[in-house]
C-alpha cells in the first residue's frame, strides 16, 4: 500500500515562493542599484545615455511578464516557468560577473535578465494566488507578506552590493569590485534556487494544468529558440537609443488608439468606466515616471550633492555609499506598510476608510511633497551638498505615495473595465508602466550635467530645478485625482457588484 504524503499547509507552500522571491529581488535590486553608475564610471557613458539605456531596460522588464504569464499558463506550467526564470536570471547576473568593459556584453546580459524576469515575475505571483485560491480572507494578508519579501530582499542587496563593490575595489582593483558586486547577485539567486530544491515538494500540488503534463522536447526547443531571439532583440533595442525611443512611443500610441476604439464602441453603461480606467492608467504612468527617478536622477544627485555623513546634533553616526540611498525606499515601505494597515483597519471599523480614489489623491500629494523636500534641503546646503536627512525625508514621502498609488493600479482597472476586456487591460497596464519607466529616464535627463559643470553648487541648482518641477507635476496629478473623486465614487457604487477587484499589485512586485 502506497504511503500518502501528509497534506501541505498553505503557509509552507507560501513560504517556498516567498523565499525564492526574496532571493530573486536580492539579485535584481543589487544589480539595479549599481547599473547607472556602472555604465558611467566603468563604461564611460555620459549620464543621458546611461539613464536612457536603463530606462529602456526597465521598460522591457515590465513588458515581458505578459509573455511569461502566457508561457506558464499554456506551455510548460507555472512552477516550471518560475524556476526557468530564476535560472535565466542567475545566468544574466553571472554574465555581469565577467570582468569586461565591453558594452555588448552588458547589453546581452541585460537581455538575458529581461527574458528571465519575464518568466519569473508573473508566475511567482500566480503561484501565490493559486495557493490561496478561494480564500479571500487570507489572500490580502499573503500578498502583504509577499510584498515584504520584495523589500527585505531589496533592502539587503541595496545595502550589500555597493559595499562589496567598494571593499573589493579597494583591495583588488576597481574593475574587480564592480564585477564581484554583480557576482553577489548571481550567488544570492543560486542560494535561493538551492533552498527551493529542498522545499519544492510543498508546491507539487500548486500550479497550472500544464504543470501536470510532460513537456514535449519540441516545445522546449521552440521556447529556447524564442528566448534567444528575444535576448538578441532586447540587446539591439538597448544599444540603439533610436530603436528604444521608436518602440516606446509606438507602444504608447497603440495603447491610446485601442483605448479610443474601445471607448467609442463600448455600450453606454461601460463608457464611463473605460474613461476612468484611461485616466487612472495615465495617472499610473505619471507615478512610475516619479518612481523611475530612484535609479537615475536621485541616484546621480546622491553621487554629487549629498553629504554622505549621517549626523545627529553634530554627532557623527555613520557614512553611506551614494547608491545605498536608494535603499531608503524599501526601508520606508517596511516601516509604513503596517502603519497604513492599522490606520485602514481602524477607520474601516467606524466606516471612515477613504475610498481608493481618495488614496490615489493623497498618494500624489505625498509624492509631490517628497520631491519638494530636496529643494527645502538645498536651502541649508553647505558647499552644494544637502544633509543625508534630506534624502531620508524625501524618500519617506515618496514611499508613502508609492504605497497609496502604485499598489492600487490593477485593482482599479479590474473594477472599472468590463470582464470581456479584462485580459487586454491587464496587458495594457503593464505596457503603460514599461512606457513610463522609459519616460522617467527621459525626464531624468532634464538634469543632465553640461561638460563644463563640475562644482556641486552648480549641479545642485540643476537637480533641484528638476525635483521642483516634478513636485509641481505631482500637485497637478493630485488636483486631477481630486477632481475625479466624485466620478470615481459614483463608479465604485455602481460597479461594486459587477466587478471584483484583484489583489493589490505593488510596483516592486513586477
Amino acid at each position: 500500500m502506497a504511503i500518502q504524503n501528509p497534506p501541505v499547509s498553505q503557509t509552507r507552500s507560501f513560504y517556498t515562493v516567498f523565499l525564492i522571491e526574496m532571493w530573486e529581488r536580492f539579485g535584481f535590486y543589487g544589480m539595479q542599484v549599481l547599473m547607472v553608475t556602472y555604465m558611467m564610471k566603468k563604461l564611460g557613458f555620459i549620464d543621458t545615455k546611461a539613464n536612457l539605456v536603463w530606462g529602456a531596460a526597465a521598460a522591457l522588464i515590465y513588458a515581458t511578464p505578459a509573455i511569461g504569464g502566457w508561457v506558464g499558463d499554456k506551455l510548460i506550467g507555472t512552477r516550471r516557468t518560475m524556476l526557468t526564470g530564476a535560472v535565466v536570471l542567475a545566468l544574466g547576473y553571472t554574465m555581469l560577473w565577467i570582468p569586461s568593459n565591453n558594452p555588448t556584453l552588458l547589453y546581452s546580459a541585460l537581455g538575458v535578465i529581461i527574458v528571465g524576469n519575464g518568466f519569473f515575475k508573473p508566475n511567482a505571483g500566480n503561484l501565490v494566488r493559486k495557493i490561496y485560491e478561494g480564500d479571500d480572507v487570507r489572500i490580502d494578508s499573503a500578498f502583504t507578506i509577499y510584498y515584504m519579501a520584495v523589500n527585505v530582499g531589496s533592502m539587503v542587496s541595496m545595502t550589500a552590493t555597493p559595499w562589496i563593490r567598494d571593499y573589493v575595489g579597494q583591495h583588488y582593483g576597481d574593475a574587480m569590485g564592480w564585477h564581484t558586486a554583480f557576482g553577489a547577485c548571481a550567488v544570492g539567486l543560486v542560494l535561493g534556487l538551492i533552498n527551493y530544491s529542498f522545499m519544492r515538494r510543498t508546491l507539487a500540488h500548486i500550479g497550472s494544468p500544464a504543470d501536470e503534463q510532460p513537456v514535449a522536447a519540441s516545445r522546449v526547443l521552440a521556447l529556447v529558440g524564442a528566448s534567444l531571439v528575444l535576448v538578441v532583440v532586447a540587446a539591439f533595442i538597448l544599444q540603439s537609443l533610436l530603436a528604444a525611443k521608436i518602440c516606446v512611443y509606438l507602444a504608447g500610441l497603440v495603447i491610446l488608439c485601442i483605448f479610443a476604439h474601445l471607448i467609442r464602441n463600448a455600450e453606454k453603461s461601460e463608457r464611463s468606466g473605460l474613461i476612468a480606467a484611461l485616466v487612472l492608467t495615465v495617472q499610473t504612468i505619471f507615478f512610475f515616471i516619479f518612481y523611475a527617478q530612484m535609479a537615475t536622477s536621485l541616484n546621480l544627485f546622491a553621487q554629487k550633492n549629498v553629504n554622505l555623513s549621517f549626523d545627529v546634533f553634530g554627532v557623527h553616526l555613520f557614512n553611506w555609499i551614494p547608491e545605498q540611498y536608494q535603499n531608503l525606499n524599501a526601508i520606508w515601505i517596511v516601516i509604513l506598510s503596517p502603519v497604513l494597515v492599522i490606520i485602514y483597519n481602524t477607520l474601516g471599523r467606524v466606516g471612515k476608510d477613504p475610498s481608493v480614489a481618495a488614496k490615489f489623491a493623497l498618494g500624489f500629494a505625498a509624492v509631490a511633497l517628497g520631491f519638494f523636500m530636496y529643494g527645502f534641503g538645498a536651502m541649508s546646503a553647505v558647499d552644494g551638498q544637502v544633509s543625508s536627512w534630506t534624502m531620508v525625508w524625501g524618500y519617506g514621502f515618496y514611499s508613502l505615495g508609492e504605497l497609496l498609488v502604485s499598489g492600487l493600479g490593477l485593482a482599479m482597472i479590474a473594477r472599472y473595465v468590463p470582464a470581456r476586456m479584462g485580459g487586454f487591460m491587464m496587458g495594457a497596464y503593464y505596457v503603460a508602466v514599461g512606457i513610463s519607466q522609459y519616460l522617467g529616464s527621459v525626464v531624468a535627463n532634464l538634469a543632465a550635467m553640461p561638460e563644463n559643470i563640475s562644482s556641486p553648487v552648480e549641479s545642485l541648482n540643476i537637480y533641484v530645478g528638476l525635483f521642483n518641477k516634478l513636485g509641481f507635476v505631482g500637485i497637478g496629478c493630485t488636483v486631477i485625482a481630486v477632481v475625479m473623486l466624485p466620478l470615481m465614487n459614483k463608479l465604485s457604487r455602481s460597479h461594486a457588484d459587477a466587478h471584483t477587484p484583484l489583489p493589490a499589485v505593488h510596483s516592486e512586485e513586477v
